[in-house]
């Protein structure tokens, strides 16, 4: 599950930043508020299934 969140993250993050080089106006604004969700979503899954190291 972890590898399906990463390449998720990676990918949205990807399109994400290139959206501002192949789109202008609505239709790039429409597609970075989507691929920003996804990303956050995907980080907050990555977030909550770190590993959890015991202090020693």
């Amino acid at each position: 599950m972890k590898a399906l969140l990463w390449c998720v993250f990676c990918l949205a993050l990807l399109v994400n930043v290139s959206t501002s080089f192949a789109f202008d106006g609505v239709r790039q604004v429409l597609i970075s508020v989507g691929t920003g969700v996804v990303v956050i979503g995907s980080g907050v899954g990555l977030f909550l299934r770190r590993n959890k190291r015991a202090d020693a």
